[in-house]
């Protein structure tokens, strides 16, 4: 067997085919990494709830880093410790006034699996029912009660500079901020110095591995710290350029089992 690696995937345009599915041909080929001793886990901006079924498809035995590095435990073993940083609760509803002077569809809020909208949206309510959270609606100023694990802000692609410069100008020092892709033109806050990388080294020091045995997966911005950390900070053949630029390397997309030719190549995998 090669040196043992820590294994990271994301999932949407990553681990998932566009279909949300992951295919047989990298499930085989996770399943004969871990059978060499190499560890894989799940690294996702997604909430627990919608990404529980990929962990029990694969049959992992992992910590799981969720919602950006805002939330992580190990979902087999309550005693390895349950991380979770929400954005300060003052800080959210300081945003959800400010974009009042915006153009914007809706705030929504997720403090864990209770899911609030600023507005009604039966659309977005049905994306997010995923795993059937607790759903609130009202503006947010009167209902968000607690500290917010993430933000997102639902508006224009013209608003999105507009908003992320006021964010950046006025709350900077509290929160990190990042945009969706299209087709959903999306801003997403979570507290600041939150990142997949700070969830993946917890797990690379559990594990005693060095980042240079880490080798990671990922297609979007929100890949990028975690990709930088790694050894091996592998680009989607389908990712932005941004992630591409900074990769070590760059494998095929996730409609053709890039994360499967990778490491079978890499791990040298029978």
């Amino acid at each position: 067997m090669t040196e043992r690696h820590l294994i990271a995937l994301d999932l949407d345009g990553t681990l998932l085919k566009d279909d949300k599915t992951i295919s047989e041909k990298t499930k085989e080929v996770l399943r004969k990494a871990r059978e060499d001793g190499h560890i894989v886990m799940i690294a996702t901006g997604r909430p627990y709830r919608s990404s529980e079924m990929y962990y029990r498809e694969l049959d992992l035995d992992t910590p799981i880093v969720n919602f950006n590095g805002a939330f992580m435990h190990h979902p087999r073993n309550p005693k390895w410790g349950f991380f979770h940083e929400p954005l300060d609760i003052h800080v959210a509803k300081d945003i959800v006034e400010a974009c009042r002077s915006f153009h914007f569809h809706n705030i929504i809020a997720e403090v864990m699996d209770d899911v609030y909208f600023h507005y009604h949206d039966q659309k977005l309510i049905e994306i997010f029912n995923f795993g059937h959270p607790n759903i609130t609606t009202g503006d947010l100023s009167n209902y968000l009660k607690d500290s917010p694990t993430s933000l997102l802000i639902h508006t224009e692609e013209d608003q999105l500079k507009k908003i992320r410069d006021h964010l950046s100008d006025a709350h900077a020092e509290v929160i990190d901020h990042r945009s969706w892709a299209a087709p959903w033109h999306v801003i997403e806050i979570i507290k600041s110095g939150l990142n997949k990388a700070v969830g993946l080294k917890k797990a690379a020091d559990y594990y005693g591995i060095s980042k240079q045995r880490v080798i990671a997966f990922g297609d979007e911005d929100n890949d990028l710290e975690m990709l930088e950390y790694a050894g091996y900070g592998i680009a989607m053949g389908n990712g932005i350029d941004q992630v591409k630029n900074i990769a070590n390397d760059v494998t095929l997309t996730n409609e053709e089992d890039g994360v499967a030719e990778y490491l079978t190549d890499l791990l040298r995998l029978k």
